[in-house]
C-alpha cells in the first residue's frame, strides 16, 4: 500500500527564529521518510528567477501578488504534487499563508483578493500541517539586523520594511491561524531550540501523526 504523502509548511514574519528550526525538522523526517525539502517564492528554475524580481524589484502591489501565484502554481505543478504522489513528505518554506501575511496585511492588497487566487491556482490543496513561528516584533527586527550585520549581506525589500509593515503581517498571520486552527500550529520561537524541537515534534505527533524523535 503507498504512504501517503504529507505537505508541511514553515511560516514566519522574517526574523522569527524558523530557518534553524526547519533544518532539525527535515533531518528528523528524513531518517524515516523521503523529502522534499523547497521554498516559495522559489522551489523551481521559473519560480527562483521570479524569486529574484520579487525581493529586490519594486512593482505594484498588484503585480507582486499576482507573480507570487505564479511562482506557486509552478512550484505545485512541478514540485508538490508530484512529490506527494510520490508519497513523500514535503516541508516548504512559506507557502499561501505568506501571500495572506505579507501581500494581504503587510501590503493592503487585501485577504479577499489573495482568496480568489489561491482557490483558482491550489484548489483545495492545503498543507496537512503548517507550524508558524512567531516571536515579538523587537526580536525579530533585532535578528534580522544581527543577521545581515554576521553575514554582511544587503537586506531585501521585505527584510527593509517598516515596523507598521511586520505589525499588519504578523496580525494577518494570527488571522489566518484564528480560520485554521486544526492546520496551523504557533511555534513560541523566544523559547530554547530544544523547546521549540518539543513544540514542533507535539504538533506533528498530534496533527499529522508521525512521531518525531528528539536527538541532541
Amino acid at each position: 500500500m503507498q504512504t501517503k504523502g504529507l505537505f508541511i509548511t514553515v511560516e514566519g514574519v522574517d526574523g522569527a527564529g524558523k530557518s534553524t528550526a526547519m533544518e532539525w525538522l527535515a533531518e528528523q523526517i528524513a531518517a524515516q521518510r523521503t523529502i522534499v525539502r523547497t521554498r516559495e517564492p522559489g522551489g523551481t528554475a521559473l519560480g527562483e528567477r521570479l524569486r529574484e524580481l520579487l525581493l529586490h524589484e519594486k512593482m505594484d502591489l498588484e503585480t507582486e501578488t499576482l507573480l507570487m501565484f505564479a511562482a506557486r502554481r509552478e512550484h505545485i505543478a512541478q514540485v508538490i504534487l508530484p512529490a506527494l504522489a510520490r508519497g513523500d513528505v514535503v516541508i516548504s518554506d512559506r507557502f499561501t499563508d505568506a501571500t495572506f501575511a505579507y501581500q494581504g496585511g503587510g501590503r493592503g492588497v487585501g485577504f479577499d483578493k489573495v482568496l480568489i487566487l489561491e482557490n483558482w491556482v491550489q484548489g483545495e490543496l492545503q498543507p496537512d500541517l503548517t507550524l508558524l513561528f512567531d516571536v515579538p516584533l523587537d526580536i525579530a527586527r533585532a535578528r534580522i539586523a544581527a543577521r545581515a550585520e554576521q553575514t554582511n549581506e544587503a537586506l531585501d525589500k521585505f527584510e527593509n520594511e517598516s515596523f507598521e509593515f511586520f505589525r499588519r503581517t504578523r496580525d494577518a498571520y494570527f488571522r489566518r491561524a484564528e480560520a485554521a486552527p486544526q492546520r496551523i500550529a504557533i511555534i513560541d520561537s523566544t523559547q530554547s531550540l530544544d523547546d521549540v524541537k518539543r513544540q514542533i515534534s507535539q504538533a506533528i505527533a498530534q496533527r499529522v501523526h508521525l512521531n518525531l524523535h528528539i536527538t541532541p
